[in-house]
């Protein structure tokens, strides 16, 4: 599910019309390094702790709040956009940056609109407390 909007929509946006996808920025691929290296320490946890996948046929079933979680809410939204973002600064795209901004903006009301209503049903007070403490999008330290 992931490649489908953080790889192959990319790379569809880079090469439509025939055109060539050129790396022009290389220092970027750390951003994409960092987001790739994210989702799998997200993916992690949500195995070994949650007993499930991120998918909806396979969802954790118990709350996830270690790991990344512990210092934001949506950790995996957030490697989508740091591969996404470096893909468009790795390739100077314009169209890639658009892409970006549609997605960030699909992933904040998808958030708001179903996941966090469902999280709280799911998980109740559990869930309620978390969200009191962690933020949403911008990481920071535990608080207890």
């Amino acid at each position: 599910m992931p490649a489908a909007g953080a790889v192959y929509a990319p790379w569809w946006i880079l090469t439509s019309g025939g055109r060539a996808a050129r790396p022009v920025a290389w220092p970027a691929a750390a951003l994409i390094a960092a987001g790739i290296a994210l989702y799998l320490w997200c993916l992690w946890h949500f195995a070994t702790t949650g007993r499930g996948t991120p998918g909806p046929w396979d969802p954790p079933r118990r709350f996830v709040a270690v790991g990344p979680y512990r210092y934001v809410r949506n950790p995996m939204y957030i490697s989508a956009a740091l591969v996404i973002g470096g893909e468009a600064l790795l390739f100077a795209s314009l169209p890639l940056l658009v892409y970006f901004a549609l997605f960030a903006l699909a992933v904040h009301t998808f958030v708001i609109a179903y996941e966090e209503p469902t999280l709280h049903r799911l998980f109740g007070e559990e869930y309620d407390a978390y969200r009191r403490r962690v933020r949403r999008w911008i990481p920071r330290r535990p608080r207890p």
